[in-house]
């Protein structure tokens, strides 16, 4: 999904890879059993990191893939090499999938059905992700039947251009383009779990915020943690209010998930989803809280007199933004003024036009 701007501090962040990154088709070991891939994706942010896991399950050798891609030819493509490659003439045992947005669990069907495996992963996430992979389910990302979906959403807080609103209203098939189905059955997994995997046990680590139920992964033995979109080294992870959920506080579930993270050992290595492996992972912790301090303190100030949330995406993202970025930032721009408004900073009226409008208290 769509992310922020770089941070502007990675003195505390240290790359014990260096400058290397894994070519696609190919990997690179980065802890006993643990293979890094990369993939490539349409976006702005052009990548994702996925893991190949050595592994045994009754008694047959082979991996475990965490994360998948997007669905499209090229991924398959470069996911067809890997297996012809990389797996030292194993086959895949399992599909571990963190979250349900498209880089992620994009292609699980293909992989699952083409090695007859089973998907782990939460079961939030795995309910979201099949419902937006159906028609139903991806009518939301533009306009339900009755009313309601993303584009009346965003105008209710003051996304008024017409030419974006018929944008957002033909985007029904985002999702389902990069996510063209689930297997029909998953195994779920759940917080504090530990799957055994090649022999050493991971810890889930499931956060909130960025996706409705996020796992990360750690490992004791390793000091390995694969932290998906939760903890980034360079940009900060996208939290957006949807409208499903109106309400929702999901910078607030963020910034309490970051805590979770705070008693695993300092020099543990991070294995993100976007950026390079890093160390640091308690500084950067502190880094992105200092940031949604910032701009959070700049929403308020922006609302000393009645602002929607269309006024504070500039605010928040100081550059040209295309339709993509831009629903992301509304999205974003909602989540600092509920997480403003639910800690009672905030005023929010519905006004005579239509549009939600926020005030300092």
């Amino acid at each position: 999904m769509n992310k922020k701007a770089p941070l502007a501090s990675e003195s505390a962040l240290h790359y014990p890879l260096g400058d290397q990154l894994p070519e696609l088709g190919s990997s690179i070991e980065v802890a006993p059993g643990v293979r890094w891939l990369r993939m490539k994706l349409p976006f702005a942010l052009d990548h994702i990191n996925l893991w190949l896991l050595r592994d045994e399950i009754n008694g047959i050798a082979g991996w475990t893939i965490v994360d998948c891609g997007i669905a499209n030819d090229e991924t398959k493509s470069s996911w067809e090499q890997i297996f012809a490659t990389q797996l030292e003439g194993l086959p895949v045992l399992r599909v571990i999938v963190t979250h349900m947005h498209p880089d992620h669990v994009g292609l699980s069907q293909w992989l699952c059905e083409k090695w007859q495996v089973p998907l782990w992963i939460s079961m939030t996430d795995y309910l979201t992700a099949q419902w937006l992979s159906h028609k139903e389910g991806g009518a939301a990302i533009g306009t339900r039947a009755g009313g309601g979906g993303s584009a009346d959403h965003f105008q209710k807080h003051g996304l008024l251009a017409a030419e974006d609103l018929e944008k957002i209203r033909g985007r029904s098939n985002y999702y389902s383009n990069m996510v063209p189905g689930v297997p029909r059955q998953y195994r779920r997994i759940i917080d504090s779990e530990m799957i055994s995997i090649g022999g050493r046990e991971w810890q889930v680590m499931m956060g909130y915020g960025h996706a409705p139920e996020h796992a990360s992964l750690f490992c004791k033995d390793l000091k390995v943690l694969i932290s998906g979109d939760m903890l980034l080294p360079r940009i900060s992870t996208n939290v957006s209010v949807f409208d499903a959920d109106p309400d929702a506080d999901p910078l607030g579930l963020y910034l309490a998930s970051l805590d979770e993270y705070l008693p695993l050992p300092d020099d543990a290595l991070v294995l993100p989803s976007h950026g390079k492996p890093f160390t640091g992972m308690k500084p950067r912790i502190g880094q992105l809280k200092a940031h949604h301090d910032e701009r959070l303190a700049e929403t308020l100030d922006a609302c000393k007199k009645p602002a929607t949330a269309r006024e504070i995406v500039p605010v928040l993202f100081r550059r040209e933004l295309d339709i993509h970025q831009l629903t992301f930032a509304m999205g974003e721009a909602i989540a600092h003024l509920n997480y403003l408004l639910r800690r009672g900073k905030l005023h929010r009226q519905l006004c005579d036009d239509g549009v939600l409008r926020f005030s300092v208290v």
